[in-house]
């Protein structure tokens, strides 16, 4: 409920996290395409790259939405259930369009490392399954990111072998502007329960996520000082020029290999743990809209940390 009145209170208005994906630039080369050739204008805030920096910040800011796991490979069992408030801090990579660098786009300077406070709910189903929801805010935005995953532990509770695992997830974002961004995946992770006596017991685990990224817009406005015509009706926006879309970003196309590593104690029904992750996002290929020649950039790798506390039942 908190994390609700949170995300509603900060949506009337854009803070600094906030996305603006038209800072990216225009990919359209001229105002008015349509027009003979001698009549063309230059598009306002145009970008030879745009698109290629739009799939690179989709593809970043996935990553940060996927940042955690903060859970071993093992279930809680068909009558389990948990509870779970936690923290992720993000680093994110330095602006820019060089290779290393990734543009976020957002209202004002971004806060860096970025915080994302999470709600983690998890329930046992027969058969070594187990369902879980996750909703995470993005600090000091109107955004926030949805996660729905189902677990099956291939292996687990046996004496001297390790716990094994898959984890399909979905995760969207929302309350974003102009554009629509969702994450899928496979984790594959491993661990084992270390007893330290009576209802006390340590896991380690490590994994690796697997992530496609989709991405996509709808005709971008990229003059944002553009007044509308108020007498017609409904309002017309004289002069509709200066438009784009961005190429769309697949899911198969764009992956992120996501390793992890973490500790879960519990204690009674108390439940504590501590997580890093690493991103890694590879390269793309990105072409220029005006001169049509490709080049292959380097994207960085985002680096997390998270904790959680809960309660397990």
């Amino acid at each position: 409920m908190a994390l609700a009145v949170l995300v509603c209170g900060s949506a009337a208005y854009a803070d600094r996290n906030d996305i603006r994906i038209t800072d990216l630039g225009n990919p359209s080369q001229f105002a008015n395409p349509s027009a003979e050739p001698r009549d063309r204008q230059p598009s306002a805030n145009y970008n030879a790259e745009a698109n290629g920096d739009f799939r690179a910040f989709a593809r970043t800011f996935a990553a940060v939405m996927t940042s955690a796991n903060l859970m071993p490979p093992e279930t809680l069992g068909h009558a389990g259930f948990s509870i779970n408030a936690e923290l992720s801090v993000i680093g994110l990579p330095t602006p820019g369009r060089e290779d290393g660098q990734v543009t976020i786009p957002t209202e004002g300077a971004p806060t860096n490392p970025l915080l994302l406070p999470s709600v983690h709910v998890r329930k046992g189903l027969p058969f070594s399954f187990e369902l879980g929801a996750r909703v995470g805010w993005i600090d000091r935005s109107s955004m926030f990111a949805a996660t729905g995953e189902l677990k099956w532990a291939v292996n687990e509770g046996f004496t001297w072998l390790p716990d094994i695992a898959v984890r399909a997830h979905v995760t969207r974002l929302m309350g974003n502007k102009d554009f629509d961004l969702t994450a899928a995946g496979l984790d594959f992770g491993v661990g084992k329960q270390f007893p330290l006596g009576g209802m006390v017991t340590l896991t380690p685990y490590g994994g690796l996520d697997l992530t496609g990224v989709a991405a996509s817009t709808e005709t971008l406005d990229f003059n944002q000082n553009r007044a509308r015509d108020p007498i017609v009706t409904p309002p017309t926006y004289p002069g509709l020029d200066n438009t784009g879309v961005y190429q769309e970003v697949k899911l198969m196309e764009n992956i992120n290999s996501r390793i992890y590593g973490g500790v879960r104690f519990i204690g009674g029904a108390l439940q504590l743990g501590a997580e890093v992750s690493l991103s890694n996002q590879g390269a793309i290929e990105v072409a220029n809209t005006q001169t049509g020649a490709t080049r292959n950039r380097a994207l960085p790798a985002v680096l997390s940390f998270s904790t959680t506390l809960g309660l397990d039942f």
